[in-house]
């Protein structure tokens, strides 16, 4: 059986113009639907907004919700409020510090009349200050008999108290060289830790308690002569006072 031939169509130079008119088309109708979006109708608009609100207000008016009624605003000035609780805190501090005072003085009266305990009150809090000569032989650091009495007639009110406390030792200016005290930082130390120890002993809370050596670097009078030698040579008890400080910035330079 023959074959029929297959016979190839003309070629169609005008197709493009199916594609251009689709474009066309597309075109035109984008720009419809842009003008539409641009262009509000205000009575449609008006409508809708009425209808929307209308629908809140009927869901407000069912569940019955009550206006809240906020509270007028009291300012208050913090700024006295604060000075005077300071104020206050300091007042009350300084009459514990006094107290404190009068009462060292009270079972220290004698000692204080021989010029042999000094009592003094500062900001940094009360200070009794006793001659070295009343509590240890020279160059030694064990406790005179009658010198623990008065240590603990001071531990009887210092144990009654909830400051801290700080214990020092003190020496003049000429050294010492033996085999229990190289140096009078050794000697001084070892003061202040003993007259620490016995007030601990004597019902003074030891975690208030802080021993400290100075040597002979804070004198209180000249080491020119005997008699100023003998002061310096001390152990000063001081009860630590918690007065707020006044806090002052640094400025950069």
């Amino acid at each position: 059986m023959a074959r029929r031939r297959y016979q190839e169509e003309p070629e169609n130079h005008e197709r493009w113009l199916v594609s251009y008119a689709d474009f066309i088309t597309l075109l035109f109708a984008f720009f419809v639907v842009m003008y539409a979006i641009s262009s509000v109708n205000e009575g449609k608009y008006r409508v809708l907004s009425n209808s929307l609100t209308g629908a809140f207000s009927s869901s407000s008016n069912n569940n019955a919700v009550q206006p809240v009624v906020v509270p007028p605003v009291v300012k208050l000035d913090a700024l006295p409020v604060t000075k005077n609780r300071s104020h206050e805190a300091l007042r009350k501090e300084r009459e514990k510090m006094t107290g404190v005072a009068t009462d060292i003085m009270a079972v220290l009266e004698p000692l204080v009349r021989e010029g042999k305990v000094k009592v003094s009150q500062t900001s940094r809090g009360v200070t009794i200050e006793i001659n070295a000569s009343l509590l240890f032989p020279p160059g030694e650091a064990k406790l005179n008999t009658d010198s623990i009495q008065a240590l603990i007639a001071i531990a009887s009110v210092l144990k009654l108290d909830n400051h801290a406390i700080q214990v020092e030792g003190h020496t003049d200016n000429l050294p010492i060289r033996n085999p229990v005290f190289p140096s009078n930082w050794e000697l001084s130390a070892v003061r202040a830790s003993t007259v620490a120890r016995l007030l601990t002993e004597n019902g003074v809370d030891e975690l208030r308690v802080t021993a400290v050596g100075q040597g002979a670097k804070l004198p209180v009078d000249l080491n020119d002569t005997p008699e100023g030698r003998a002061r310096n040579r001390r152990v000063t008890v001081t009860v630590l006072s918690v007065l707020p400080e006044p806090v002052i910035e640094v400025p950069l330079p």
